[in-house]
């Protein structure tokens, strides 16, 4: 039974994936098998990028918050895998075969992502693609250095403070249907030139061969992946939703059968206009998509569509696209006890809020609280151990809603970082924890002498994460969105269109005139929570050391809080990466309504209710977190989280990889049995 006492039945969320990959390669011969959903098997590691098997494990499903990013689609518990020089993790088995297959044939690991994306956009179009944005962090091991790449969208140039949440200064009513469905939504993609970017400075196959992967599967047909079926289906059972899937005939057509019907899993689908954009773009490089020609002004239409005058159009032009620029910044590296922990800059507020709370909980001896009873999904946490982990999360939020936000427009209190992560100051917000009792939410941000300005809450939503590192020793990790699930509803040329500029606030300023640091501005990007994340050891004099560790989630704005539990749990609790990835999900993210959340859908949770009593009360983790005067929220997360980290196995220098028990991913890589 689940916490609100409804009967729901386990699927075999792994078998079916497998299922869907084995589908998937059949179908790159041109052929539409029949589809089967094969018995789970015993996992079998197998060198050389190959998938023999599945990851094992009864998925419990249990319903997901219906405000949370993406639905919730189980937890099938995953073993550690180890490889020797080159390592793959996604969210989809097909797309880390495809970027394994990559690495294998001497691609770098920024060819792999450029693979990687390129797949996930049709096995995974819900939370990615080329009609988005992404944040790529590169650690380049011939030079040491590490390198963070912007493809944040943009507003448009024609965009005010209320693009988003007026039609106009005429009509003070919110775009229709909403802002999230309506063309004012959508940012001008940055996923492509970001990775053009990327590939051009630190790629070593040829850029057009990196497409052809996608335009196999694009052709050929594929089976549809369980979680794109359940994003589907739960779209079109929403009343919200549902119409505006409805009003596109293109996305109609892909995604429902001729009846209306969801396209259902390991249906065979196929989306010859993805291919045919993959192919100009891999022949005229990004420019095919963002120059004026048939890809951009089709772009353009769909913004501007008012589907029969029910939705308010965007203002993006041809020359917005071609005005887009993806940028190279400097990555956020703080110190942790013998670690550097290097994340991303503005306009993502994931760099710093990790930072954040990894510096307040560096106060305390995290390793006095570690989860007891340790297995492979991640133990059972400490009480303690999580409670000073959210209150960290608390502090961290306050401080990155009022702050953070595209430092182009809005700058940072001092002029930097430095101000928000120095050690005084996070000892000083470390100081308003109470191990005896929680702290009354919301809390305040830190007095850092800033100019006035309103807090902005604004929750992020869908995305997915990549995580790769190739045989020469460089690293990719990469967090793509297109926002919500299914994004804006705005489909064109096969791929769907971002919603990413209702990760502004929509007013520019609060009841009182205070202006708000993440509001609308003329070529702006919005804020974000994505948060790829490198690990480095320290050396003796305190200078970067050899790469240690990588990791990142999709989630929204929960996915400071999923990356941050993964650092502790293999920093502080020497997990190894399957077990931190595998960890109950838990945080605080300074919610006075929806208080900390402790994952509900872990094995190692008991999220039930007992008569007269709250969802998870019969739990140990739950009953001393609201003992300690928490408010806990013990809904289904569905995070995405992956892990590598480089250390010693068996005396030889090996990667260890996890991927997220949540979602479909797998790990690939050149593995072997240790």
């Amino acid at each position: 039974m689940d916490p609100a006492g409804t009967r729901f039945t386990p699927t075999r969320l792994s078998a079916i994936a497998l299922a869907s990959l084995a589908l998937t390669l059949g179908a790159c011969g041109g052929d539409d098998p029949v589809a089967t959903t094969p018995a789970s098997t015993t996992p079998t590691v197998v060198a050389g990028c190959e998938l023999n098997g599945t990851t094992g494990g009864e998925a419990v499903v249990l319903p997901g918050d219906p405000n949370a990013p993406e639905i919730a689609t189980g937890y099938a518990p995953k073993s550690t895998v180890y490889a020797k020089t080159y390592m793959a993790v996604t969210n989809n088995p097909v797309s880390t075969k495809a970027a394994c297959d990559v690495l294998k044939n001497g691609g770098t690991a920024v060819d792999a992502a450029v693979a990687a994306q390129m797949v996930l956009n049709l096995v995974e179009p819900q939370s990615s693609g080329i009609g988005g944005g992404s944040f790529i962090m590169y650690y380049d091991a011939a030079t040491r250095q590490v390198t963070a790449y912007d493809g944040r969208e943009m507003a448009p140039a024609a965009a005010d403070g209320n693009y988003i949440q007026w039609k106009s200064a005429a009509d003070q009513t919110t775009p229709a249907p909403n802002a999230t469905h309506s063309g004012r939504s959508i940012g001008t993609p940055g996923t492509l030139r970001v990775l053009e970017l990327a590939h051009g400075e630190h790629g070593k196959l040829a850029w057009k061969d990196l497409f052809s992967p996608a335009i196999k599967l694009a052709t050929d047909g594929f089976a549809i992946p369980p979680r794109m079926a359940a994003a589907i289906a739960s779209a079109l059972s929403n009343p919200v939703t549902a119409p505006s899937i409805k009003r596109d005939a293109e996305m109609a057509g892909y995604f429902l059968n001729a009846d209306g019907t969801p396209r259902a899993v390991n249906t065979i689908i196929k989306n010859p206009a993805l291919a045919n954009v993959f192919t100009s773009v891999a022949s005229g490089g990004a420019d095919a998509f963002y120059k004026n020609g048939p890809i951009a002004r089709a772009i353009v239409a769909k913004i501007q569509n008012t589907y029969g005058g029910t939705a308010t159009p965007g203002l993006t032009t041809l020359a917005d696209l071609e005005s887009y620029v993806a940028k190279k910044r400097t990555a956020v590296c703080t110190t942790y006890r013998e670690y550097e922990i290097c994340g991303m800059p503005p306009p993502s507020s994931g760099g710093i809020a990790v930072a954040q709370i990894m510096g307040i909980v560096e106060n305390y001896e995290m390793s006095r609280y570690a989860p007891s009873n340790m297995d492979k999904n991640g133990g059972r946490p400490n009480v303690l151990g999580v409670h000073l982990m959210a209150e960290a999360g608390n502090l961290a939020y306050a401080d990155r809603n009022k702050y953070v936000a595209d430092t182009d427009f809005i700058g940072l209190p001092g002029g930097s970082w430095e101000s928000m992560l120095n050690k005084p100051y996070l000892r000083k917000r470390a100081d308003l924890i109470s191990t005896v009792g929680s702290m009354t939410l919301p809390v305040a941000a830190g007095d850092l002498g800033a100019v006035p300005l309103a807090p902005s809450v604004i929750n992020e939503h869908g995305t997915t994460h990549l995580s790769l590192t190739d045989k020469y020793g460089n690293v990719v990790s990469m967090t793509t969105t297109i926002e919500a699930g299914l994004g804006s509803y705005h489909f064109t040329n096969g791929f769907l269109l971002n919603n990413q500029l209702t990760d502004f606030n929509a007013a520019p300023a609060d009841a009182g005139g205070v202006p708000i640091a993440n509001r609308v501005q003329p070529g702006k990007r919005p804020r974000s929570s994505m948060a790829p994340t490198l690990v480095f050891k320290r050396n003796a004099d305190g200078s970067r050391g050899d790469f240690y560790m990588t990791t990142g989630s999709p989630g929204g704005a929960s996915i400071i809080q999923y990356v941050a539990k993964t650092l502790v749990g293999v920093l502080d609790w020497k997990m190894d990466a399957q077990q931190a990835v595998s960890m109950i999900d838990f945080g605080g993210s300074n919610s006075a309504t929806s208080g900390m959340m402790v994952g509900g859908e872990h094995p190692n949770v008991d999220a039930t209710k007992p008569a007269g009593g709250l969802a998870g009360d019969n739990d140990p983790l739950v009953k001393g977190l609201r003992g300690l005067g928490h408010v806990v929220n013990v809904t289904a997360q569905s995070s995405g989280l992956s892990a590598i980290i480089r250390t010693t196995v068996g005396g030889s220098t090996a990667l260890v990889g996890g991927a997220d028990p949540r979602r479909e991913g797998v790990v690939l890589g050149d593995t072997f049995k240790p």
